[in-house]
């Protein structure tokens, strides 16, 4: 293609004056070549047409052909660099534009311009406009020689303080930026001199002389500059202001740390407490949390903002944090501070809205009425200048107010650090919120919980007793495990340990149900077995009347069900025990000589769920054996644990620890508890006792109506050797009206005992089977007033079953008389 034929090829918006053309067809074969093509790349148009143009490229280039092509049909062009192989061998940077070229004759090929990059203007800048660019650019530039003094600086560096250009020279960097870290930015400078390895992204955060109040931070970047011969000169850098960004990060930072450290727990203390820790010293140098007494009690505040008074509002501190320490104004924790009306914390309180003052007057006095020291500080006296005060506001309600001080060495509060601080108390003020509804249901739930279990266990003489409770719920404290010690008569006792299924105030209320129940029962006098298999009756129809399937554990709406007891029944007058176990671990047994056994006992069902009859044992104890009656989170060691291996933990620790009973039993749990227990614990430990011959009295009488005068004769006699003939006349009348009701009523030989325990107890054995109750007799009846008397003249009085028949009992109490 001839030189004329270029030219009148349109030009599409490119200037070909300093540019070598040549023209490709749609394959990109050459089919167009001129003299400036020639001249660029050495080709004569003979060997240059017909060529690819991926022949005239570089390797590198020429493997891109394919797509550049087709870039060039689909956007119409390409422009670009690209090297080029001239006719020798030798590359040449160049500057390629293709653009589409129309023929007269409607064909089409693709123009292609090449510019030796070496020659085109406007790739080797002068150093004037260099300079211009450094000069004029936004971001602060300098140079610094081999020995870091300043011989170059731009106009925008002046914005970060150290004065302008000619006041730098031959100064370092320390002498112009005395607020900021000077050693250490001339470390980073003193690295990329030795190395020669880049420094970018240097993130310092100082104070500029400027702004002295004011944290700033700023981005360096840093290069080593060399001359022709690779030695280093000095160190060019940059500087860019981040404050906004690092501010930015900070606030996130402290909002984070607010998600994770407040609300930690449930103590409205505390959680206020954690408020102060997490703004301190990020946002403030010294912050107080008040909240108002009805709060604190978990009380319901009334909604909306406090009411305007004359009169002070009075909270109560409940955290309070200080850079320093702040004698004068600290109110220490749990102490009332009241605000004096029309203080910037009363229209905080009466109005729900922040309040930030920038600059305080120095000489303003606090706001409370007094201090633990007896006068009022000003501001200035404090070193405080500015302050935030934001209430603690959740579902419409004031709970209270946090105020936010900053001392004199920090820059004033602005709109920003506001909005920050109304962010952090917004999430702490639920957390508060939930804290004191928490401690309202506490509350509420603890008042139940000491309803339910004994506040004290019943004095008595059968054994000496202590227990050791510790739910697993720590946030409640309740729990489904319970224990009971109950007096029986005859000077037994029963000793009871139970557990309901789950946690919380359901369980805690189940467990009231299956305690009083127990307490009823037990005052029928039923042996151990008995007992259970009433109380897995009385569970099971409550399922039914729940409308549950009373074989399901745990069901829903079916309190109770799967419940274990252990019942245990100890009489010191032989020292015999009997115990039955409905799902419930069989005790220990500490013997005098601190060796351990376990009780072989049968284990019947858990309650309410069905299956076998309750089966009990008895077996003998001697004086001093201590029983060990446990619900099984004593051996839990997780979600699965081996009874096994529980139980020889047990027997370890109750072997190795030792001691009075009370430390005994809560060192007990305290070696195989862990602080967050798996389960509910509950441990009752009972010393055994037995009555002395001396406080026992015991006669065989025969079935004869003349026995009854010598039964008398003989009570009062034993009375009188125990110095207790004030109890003379109640007693005849009671031993003879149990003993002729024997003789009437019953077959066999009768048995009189008198047992002086804490009370007199006065017992008739007979072989019948029929238990005898109480009449109320007409006037003209002339019997039926036996028992009637008995029971108008004793303490309480009953009858209980024995394998030999049963035993009629009355009691008369012994702490009323004379000593």
């Amino acid at each position: 293609m001839g030189a004329d034929e270029v030219h009148g090829v349109a030009r599409q918006r490119f200037d070909v004056a300093d540019a070598a053309p040549l023209l490709l067809d749609p394959q990109g074969v050459v089919t167009g070549w001129t003299s400036g093509a020639r001249r660029l790349l050495a080709y004569p148009a003979s060997e240059a047409v017909g060529r690819k143009l991926a022949d005239l490229l570089a390797a590198e280039d020429a493997e891109r052909v394919p797509d550049l092509v087709e870039r060039c049909r689909r956007d119409g062009g390409w422009t670009g660099l690209l090297t080029a192989r001239r006719r020798d061998g030798h590359p040449v940077k160049v500057a390629a534009r293709i653009t589409s070229a129309e023929e007269a004759h409607g064909g089409s090929r693709w123009l292609m311009l090449l510019s030796e990059l070496a020659d085109a203007p406007g790739w080797d800048m002068s150093r004037t406009v260099l300079e211009q660019m450094a000069a004029c650019a936004p971001v602060g530039i300098a140079i610094v020689d081999t020995d870091l003094r300043f011989v170059w600086s731009n106009a925008a560096l002046e914005q970060f303080g150290g004065g302008p250009a000619a006041r730098r020279l031959g100064l370092r960097f320390a002498d112009v930026q005395p607020g900021m870290d000077g050693q250490a930015v001339e470390a980073q400078m003193r690295h990329v001199l030795e190395t020669g390895e880049a420094v970018v992204g240097y993130e310092h955060v100082g104070h500029v002389r400027s702004a002295p109040l004011r944290e700033t931070a700023h981005m360096l970047s840093f290069t080593r500059l060399e001359d022709d011969r690779g030695h280093p000169i000095g160190v060019y850098y940059t500087v860019v202001d981040m404050t906004d960004r690092h501010r930015a990060r900070q606030r996130l930072a402290l909002l984070d740390r607010a998600g994770e450290s407040i609300g930690r727990s449930l103590d409205l203390m505390r959680t206020a407490q954690e408020l102060a820790d997490v703004a301190v010293p990020g946002l403030a140098d010294f912050v107080t949390v008040d909240l108002l007494e009805s709060v604190l009690r978990g009380a319901e505040p009334a909604p909306g903002p406090l009411a305007d008074s004359e009169e002070p509002v009075e909270l109560r501190r409940a955290g309070y944090r200080s850079v320093q320490d702040l004698a004068e104004a600290v109110i220490e924790i749990g102490e009332v501070v009241a605000f004096r009306a029309g203080t910037p914390p009363f229209r905080c309180l009466a109005t729900g809205r922040s309040w930030r003052a920038e600059r305080l007057d120095p000489l303003t006095r606090d706001w409370t009425t007094d201090t633990p020291s007896g006068r009022r500080a000003t501001f200035q006296e404090l070193g405080l200048h500015s302050v935030m005060t934001v209430p603690i506001r959740s579902r419409g309600i004031t709970l209270g107010i946090t105020t936010f001080y900053r001392r004199q060495d920090r820059e004033f509060f602005d709109e920003e650090d506001l909005r920050l601080a109304e962010d952090l108390v917004a999430r702490a003020a639920v957390c508060v919120d939930n804290a004191r509804r928490y401690t309202r249901e506490r509350d509420a739930a603890l008042v139940l919980q000491r309803s339910l279990l004994p506040h004290r266990l019943p004095e008595q003489d059968a054994v000496e007793v202590a227990a050791c409770y510790r739910p697993a719920d720590e946030l409640t404290g309740l729990g489904g495990d319970w224990y009971d010690l109950i007096p029986l008569s005859g000077a037994r006792v029963a000793l009871v340990v139970g557990e309901v299924p789950g946690h919380g105030i359901d369980a805690a209320a189940a467990m009231g149900q299956l305690r009083t129940a127990v307490r009823t029962l037990a005052a029928l006098d039923l042996p151990p077995e008995e007992v259970l298999a009433h109380l897995d009756d009385l569970v099971a129809r409550s399922a039914r009347e729940e409308g549950a399937d009373p074989g399901t554990v745990g069901s829903a709406g079916t309190p109770g069900v799967g419940s274990g007891c252990l019942y245990v029944v100890y009489d010191p007058v032989d020292g015999g025990c009997s115990m039955a176990a409905a799902g419930h671990p069989a005790p220990a047994v500490v013997m005098p000589d601190r060796s351990v056994v376990f009780v072989d006992l049968p284990q019947g069902p858990p309650l309410g769920v069905g299956g076998p009859p309750f089966e009990a044992v008895e077996l003998p104890l001697a004086e001093g054996c201590t029983l060990a009656l446990h619900t099984d989170g004593l051996l839990a060691r997780g979600e699965t644990w081996a009874v096994d291996a529980g139980r020889e933990r047990l027997r370890r620790a109750l072997e190795e620890q030792e001691g009075p009973l009370e430390s005994y039993c809560r060192s007990v749990v305290d070696a195989l508890v862990p602080a967050r227990p798996y389960d509910d614990v509950a441990l009752l430990m009972a010393r055994t006792k037995r009555l002395g011959t001396g406080q026992v009295a015991a006669w065989e009488l025969p079935s004869d109506p003349a026995v009854v005068a010598d039964a008398r004769r003989t009570a009062t006699r034993q009375l009188a050797h125990w110095g207790l003939e004030e109890l003379a006349f109640t007693t005849e009348l009671v031993v003879s009206e149990l003993v002729t009701n024997a003789i009437r009523y019953a077959t066999g030989s009768i048995r009189l005992r008198l047992i002086r325990e804490r009370a007199l107890v006065c017992e008739v054995l007979d072989g019948g089977a029929t238990a005898p109750h109480l009449r109320h007799p007409r006037a003209t009846d002339e019997g039926g007033r036996g028992l009637l008397l008995v029971s108008q003249l004793t303490q309480r009085w009953g009858t209980r079953f024995v394998p030999e028949g049963k035993i009629i009992w009355a009691e008369q109490a012994l702490t009323d008389l004379p000593e």
